[in-house]
């Protein structure tokens, strides 16, 4: 297939980038960024911040531009409370919401664990920073991939 005329494909190919109303309507051709990305991304471009909202006014749904914690995680693990078991549900939106620039402890349902730091929850989706041992890398998921959670 050749990727360069198709829609959706990836905006960069060996020809320069495709900058056309397909992928980022508006252009995106100039503006600051990196060749091949919208204006304002990658983050670390010169704003930052994709189009439309420029430092200081946040995300959509009022979340706003989150760096990691400054200091690691707790030392312990804890432990998943027992949950009666009628069937596979997603966690709730506005659950989770609560651990919003908390510490929080994620079980996975494919038996992961690990320490978040959410920033952004959306109707199907959370993202903060994840702790990978001895640093904080910024991660995403799905609300029906998360088992349990307990933030402090």
């Amino acid at each position: 297939m050749d990727y360069r005329n198709y829609p959706y494909s990836f905006p960069y190919n060996v020809e320069g980038p495709i900058m056309d109303e397909r992928i980022f309507p508006g252009g995106g051709g100039g503006g600051g960024g990196m060749p091949g990305f919208p204006p304002g991304f990658p983050p670390g471009s010169p704003s930052g911040f994709p189009p439309g909202f420029p430092p200081g006014q946040g995300q959509p749904g009022g979340g706003q531009q989150d760096g990691p914690p400054s200091s690691p995680p707790p030392s312990f693990t804890p432990q998943m409370q027992q949950q009666a078991s009628f069937g596979t549900f997603a966690v709730d939106p506005g659950a989770i919401r609560g651990c919003l620039r908390r510490f929080t402890f994620i079980w996975l349902e494919n038996g992961r664990s690990f320490w978040f730091f959410p920033t952004f929850v959306g109707r199907t989706s959370v993202a903060g920073w994840r702790w990978r041992g001895f640093r904080w890398v910024f991660y995403g998921t799905d609300l029906n991939r998360i088992r349990s959670f307990q933030c402090y």
